[in-house]
Order: C-alpha cells, then sequence, then structure tokens
C-alpha cells in the first residue's frame, strides 16, 4: 500500500469518469493480467507519481477513454472515407489486376468502395484509441519523470538542511518530522518524507519500515540510495550527523557535476540550432530561384516564414526545457505554529493580516476599508513600485494602448488595412503591424522584468559572504540577533540594510522567526527561502548555531559556483545564436540587393526587349515582405531562446527579443 497526498488538479475526477471505469473494468479484466510487467510498471508509476489511484481504476478508464475517442473517430473516418469516395474519386480505384472470373470481379467492384470506407474509418479508429489510451497511460510517467527532476534538484540542499537540524541537536525522529514540514522549500523531496511519516502515524509503522518502503517507491534513484544509507546508518546504531555531513559533501559535488553536464549538452544544442536556424534560410533561397525559374512556389514561401521558422524555434526552446531545470518553488514561506491567523497570503492584492479577520466584526471591515484606500494610495502614488514587483501586470495597460494606437494608425491611413496595402509598403506596413505592439508591450514589460529581477537578486549577491560573518560572530559567543546586528554595523548593501531592520522588528517585539520569514518573502527567491528556511529552524533549538550558518554559508557558496559556471558558459551559447541571426540577416539583405532586386530589373529588361521569361514571374513586392517578416520572427524567437539558455526563463529574452527586430527593421529601412 502507498501513501499519496492528494492532489485535487490530478485526482479531481468526477463521478461520470468512475461510471466509466465501472463500466470498462470487465475489459481490463479480459485484457491485462493483474501480475503482469505492464500492470505493475503502471502501478509503480501510479505510486512514484503520488496519483492516488488503483492500477485497475486507472487502467479501466483509460480503456474507456481510448475506446470512446475511437469511436468518435471511427465515425469521423467513416464519414471522410465516404465523401472522399462521394465527391472527389468518381470510379474505385483498381486495386489488383489478377486474372479472376467476371462474377468474381463484379463482387469485388462492388464491394471495393464500402471496404476501402470500412478500412478508412478503422484506421481512424486505431488511431484514436492509441491517442486517447496512450496519453492517459502516459500521465503517470510524465508526472513520475517531474517529480524525480525536482527531487534530484533540491536533495542536496535538503540533505544540507537535515545535517544542520542533526547539528542543532534534533533526534532521528524529529529530523524526519522537520523535513515532512518543509514542503514550502522543499518541495517534492518534503512529500516523499511527509510519506514517512504518515505512515508511521497512522499506519501503525515503525519509522525504518517506512523509510525502507519510501526507499522502494521513490522516483528517483539518489534518493532511494540516501535512504537505503540512512536506514542502514540507523540499524547500525551509526553517528547520523556525521553520515548526513558526508551526504551533505557528496550531494555538494553531485550538483556541480550534473550542471557540468547539463551545460556540455547546452554547447551541443547551441551548435544544433545555428545548423537548424540556417535550414529556413536555404530553403527560401531555393525556392526564390525555382520562382524565377517560372515555377511559383508562393505556398512554400508562406510555409516557410510563418510556418517552418516559428515551428523549429518552438521545438528547439522545448527541447532546450527538457534539459535545464527552472527554479523551484516560488520563494515563499509560510508560518508555522505562529498561532490561527499566522498564515501570510501572497496574493498580489492582499491587504495583510486583517483579511482573516473580516466578517467577524464590524471593526475589521471598517480597518480593511481603511487598508484598501491606503493601498490604493500608496499605487497611485508610485505605480512604478507595483509594476516593479509584478511586472505582467503593465500588460493591463500595454495592451489596450496598443489597440488603440492601431486603430487610430488604421483610421489615419498609416497602417495598411489589408495584405494589399502591406504588401506593396512593406517595411512601414509591419512597423505597424509587428514592431509597434512589440515595443509598445515589450520594452515596459522588459524594463520592469529585468527592475524586478535585479531588485531581488541583489539581495544574494552578498549572502555567502554575510553567512561567513554570521558564523564567525556566532562562534565568539554571541547570539544570532547580536550577530545579526554586529554584520548589519559592518557590512554595506541591501543585504545589511535588511539585517538592520530585522534587528530592528525584533527589538520592537516580534520574534526573530517572524522577522526572518518576512525578510525571506519580501523577496521570495528560493535559494535565499532555503537558506532562511535551515537558519530559521535550527535558531529554534539553540541560538549558538555556528556549524549550521557555516553549513548556510557552504550550501550558498556552491550556488554561487554553480551560477558564476552557468553563466560564462552559457555566454558562448548566446553569443553563438546572436552571430547566427546576424549571419541570417546579413545574407537575407544581400539576397534582397544584389540578387532579387538585379534579378527583378534584368527580367524586365528582358520583356522589354521580347527576350525570354527568366525572373518574369517574381513580385518583388511580396518577396521582400517575406524576406522582412522571416528575419523578424528569426530575431524574436532567438530572442527568447538565447534569454532561456542563460537564465532559464522566457521573459529573460524579452531584451533580445527587442534588440534583434530592430536590428532587422534598421537594415531593412537602408536597403
Amino acid at each position: 500500500m502507498s501513501l499519496q497526498t492528494p492532489d485535487s488538479a490530478a485526482s479531481g475526477f468526477s463521478g461520470d469518469s468512475d461510471s466509466l471505469s465501472d463500466a470498462f473494468y470487465p475489459l481490463y479484466q479480459r485484457l491485462f493480467d493483474d501480475d503482469g510487467d505492464f500492470v505493475n510498471n503502471i502501478e509503480q508509476k501510479l505510486a512514484e507519481s503520488r496519483m492516488p489511484e488503483t492500477v485497475e481504476i486507472y487502467l479501466s478508464r483509460a480503456l474507456a477513454i481510448g475506446v470512446i475517442a475511437g469511436a468518435v473517430l471511427w465515425l469521423l473516418g467513416t464519414g471522410v472515407g465516404w465523401l472522399i469516395f462521394e465527391l472527389f474519386i468518381t470510379e474505385p480505384p483498381n486495386l489488383l489486376n489478377l486474372p479472376l472470373s467476371s462474377p468474381v470481379i463484379a463482387f469485388l467492384e462492388s464491394i471495393k468502395v464500402p471496404a476501402l470506407i470500412a478500412v478508412t474509418g478503422l484506421v481512424f479508429g486505431s488511431i484514436g484509441f492509441g491517442v486517447g489510451f496512450g496519453s492517459m497511460v502516459s500521465v503517470p510517467y510524465f508526472r513520475s519523470d517531474a517529480r524525480k527532476r525536482e527531487i534530484n534538484v533540491l536533495l542536496s540542499d535538503s540533505v544540507s538542511f537535515m545535517y544542520a537540524l542533526s547539528v542543532g541537536g534534533l533526534n532521528q525522529l524529529e529530523i524526519l518530522q522537520a523535513m515532512a514540514k518543509a514542503d514550502d522549500t522543499y518541495g517534492e523531496v518534503a512529500r516523499e518524507f511527509q510519506s514517512i511519516v504518515l505512515e508511521t502515524d497512522y499506519f501503525d509503522t515503525d519509522y525504518r519500515t517506512a523509510i525502507r518502503n519510501q526507499a522502494l517507491q521513490t522516483p528517483s534513484d539518489e534518493l532511494s540510495q540516501f535512504l537505503t544509507d540512512m536506514l542502514s546508518i540507523i540499524n547500525s546504531g551509526g553517528d547520523m550527523e556525521s553520515f548526513l555531513e558526508d551526504q551533505k559533501e557528496k550531494h555538494m559535488r553531485t550538483s556541480k557535476q550534473e550542471q557540468e553536464m547539463v551545460l556540455e549538452t547546452l554547447e551541443l544544442f547551441g551548435e544544433m540550432f545555428m545548423t537548424l536556424s540556417l535550414f529556413p534560410l536555404l530553403l527560401i533561397i531555393i525556392l526564390v530561384i525555382m520562382s524565377m525559374l517560372g515555377e511559383a512556389q508562393t505556398f512554400l514561401l508562406y510555409g516557410t516564414v510563418y510556418g517552418l521558422i516559428p515551428l523549429i524555434g518552438g521545438g528547439f526552446l522545448v527541447l532546450v526545457s527538457t534539459v535545464v531545470q527552472d527554479e523551484v518553488g516560488d520563494g515563499y514561506l509560510r508560518a508555522e505554529g505562529e498561532g490561527e491567523f499566522a498564515t501570510e497570503s501572497n496574493k498580489m492584492f492582499d491587504l495583510g493580516l486583517v483579511e482573516n479577520y473580516t466578517g467577524r466584526y464590524g471593526i475589521f471591515d471598517r480597518i480593511k476599508s481603511r487598508e484598501g484606500n491606503y493601498e490604493t494610495k500608496q499605487l497611485l502614488k508610485q505605480p512604478h513600485h507595483f509594476f516593479r514587483d509584478h511586472p505582467v501586470t503593465v500588460l493591463a495597460l500595454t495592451v489596450p494602448m496598443t489597440l488603440v494606437l492601431l486603430g487610430f494608425s488604421v483610421a489615419g491611413g498609416l497602417a495598411p488595412a489589408g495584405f494589399d496595402g502591406l504588401k506593396s509598403n512593406p517595411i512601414g506596413g509591419s512597423f505597424f503591424w509587428l514592431y509597434l505592439p512589440l515595443y509598445v508591450n515589450g520594452i515596459p514589460l522588459m524594463v520592469f522584468y529585468e527592475w524586478n529581477v535585479r531588485s531581488r537578486t541583489g539581495i544574494t549577491k552578498g549572502l555567502s559572504d554575510n553567512l561567513r560573518k554570521l558564523s564567525s560572530a556566532n562562534d565568539t559567543g554571541m547570539t544570532l540577533l547580536e550577530s545579526i546586528k554586529i554584520v548589519a554595523d559592518t557590512s554595506s548593501g541591501k543585504l545589511a540594510d535588511e539585517f538592520e531592520t530585522m534587528y530592528a522588528k525584533v527589538n520592537y517585539g516580534t520574534s526573530l522567526k517572524t522577522a526572518l520569514r518576512e525578510f525571506n518573502n519580501k523577496y521570495h527567491i528560493p535559494r535565499l527561502a532555503r537558506t532562511i528556511k535551515l537558519i530559521s529552524k535550527a535558531q529554534e533549538a539553540s541560538s549558538q548555531i555556528t556549524a549550521v550558518l557555516s553549513t548556510a554559508a557552504q550550501a550558498s557558496e556552491n550556488q554561487d559556483d554553480i551560477l558564476r559556471d552557468r553563466k560564462s558558459r552559457t555566454r558562448m551559447q548566446v553569443v553563438i545564436i546572436i552571430m547566427t541571426y546576424i549571419t541570417l540577416l546579413g545574407v537575407m539583405a544581400i539576397l534582397k540587393v544584389k540578387f532579387l532586386d538585379v534579378m527583378a530589373g534584368l527580367a524586365s529588361q528582358a520583356s522589354g526587349d521580347g527576350g525570354g521569361s527568366f525572373g518574369g514571374g517574381v513580385d518583388t513586392e511580396l518577396l521582400t515582405l517575406l524576406f522582412f517578416h522571416a528575419v523578424t520572427l528569426q530575431a524574436i524567437i532567438s530572442g527568447f531562446i538565447a534569454g532561456y539558455i542563460r537564465d532559464v526563463s522566457i521573459m529573460a529574452g524579452l531584451k533580445f527579443a527587442v534588440i534583434l527586430p530592430t536590428l532587422a527593421l534598421i537594415v531593412f529601412m537602408f536597403i
């Protein structure tokens, strides 16, 4: 039996789906062996993905969805086959030239069309069943892989957290329980420990057996090995603190090695993208030459520019996302064990603690109203700070502004209202329909996003050094609060200012744990959250936590090394992407000036002299428009890919997605 925390988004099936499972359960019994490898694999993946479903019910539901999808596509395929033979094929195709007698031939001719229609329906139905059933079966595999990926990313910091708790004096059971409660910071790793704690609390299982069961069930081989090694230490009565210290060092090294492998893969991807991004260019050149030879390929040109270029860019972006790991968690820490109403909300327009009391007494409703008025005044007084903290909300202003500007541009005759007008003025028309929305929406979003990132990540620049200072001060016998004061007085920068604020809060009656949490939630950086969680939990046991602070500093330095290596290695990939685009832009500009215009002029001269038709069918205005749109789309896609490779964020590519198309606009304005 497996213990999972139910996920409403994953397991919220309606009564209709349960009825489908019951209806198709006999079909499941007929098709599958309960002890077969396929059923056992699905059962294992359901447990690993923490989906609270039995394998029998899940596969029965998958069969139901597959049969329904197959039946729908079978009807669609049969109808399509009938329409094809009714409207497009007047004579039945001759499938076999066999020497048969006339009655047999007549019989075959009579059933040929119905048989082909039936085959078409069966093919569509088989595809529908395969897609429906296969998609349901693949869900546990995808979720298991996603959990495995997150566990492996967080395992190093999780082991450091457990080591800090061990140094702080917690025993084995307390470490397991503390780890289980830290799901706001350690995500899926904490949920694995939740299963251990729940099994010991509610199923009367000893924690050794629970650890062994979870080691067999977890999707991460690394966590499984860690739990197995921990179990051997527990059974042998070994030193848990020394074990966790060794594991901490091991997983820090593993994190760096995995990062090295990811960077090497990204280097390969950078070279791959350079090759793939040049393929549409070569195809466009071939199609243009074919058009000049009199074989118009306009449809293929449209498909290359508006279909192939975005498809290659999107596919490459998906490919990169399977290698690099996004930052895990939202960076917020929730209150724990500090009263019924201590929990904090991270909503955009949250009014604070008063939200928890409104509706109980009239005075709190008035307080909420006054607080709302105050927050509104602050927003109107400093709207740039609000947009800095919530960059995406600036689109609520820029999108309507874009629509208004486009409306005025069309009404004033500046922006062409049809494709013919766009073709006659490709640069000016494309500016209003493509570049104006890009600038009006992209530039403010880029500015506020970069401001947001710098205002939050600026706090981590001196984090490692300040943690070392805290450790040294704490080692002299000072309490943690006194150490924070000393570091605030002897350091400079944003982090020192925050330490000063924390010290003042504690002096005015706020607990140190609450002050640390509020400091973290102000910046909500996942890396910072893990550090604050470690310190906050350790200081509950003792104020002398020199070893814990040293561990936090070491973990922070490890993150600094990984980030520094990533920045230096991915910088070359960004340069390759940008240089590849500049090369493509240069070739397209040369093709426009030195080839397309010249050949069009020669064709015009030849037609005036009564010569041949070479290049006579070339539409230079259309090709200019397609060339310009090709380099513009490639610029936007290359910009987002470069940003994602560098900072593992689509939004980080905004600056490139604005600058690179501007380069294309300038080049095509002057050629």
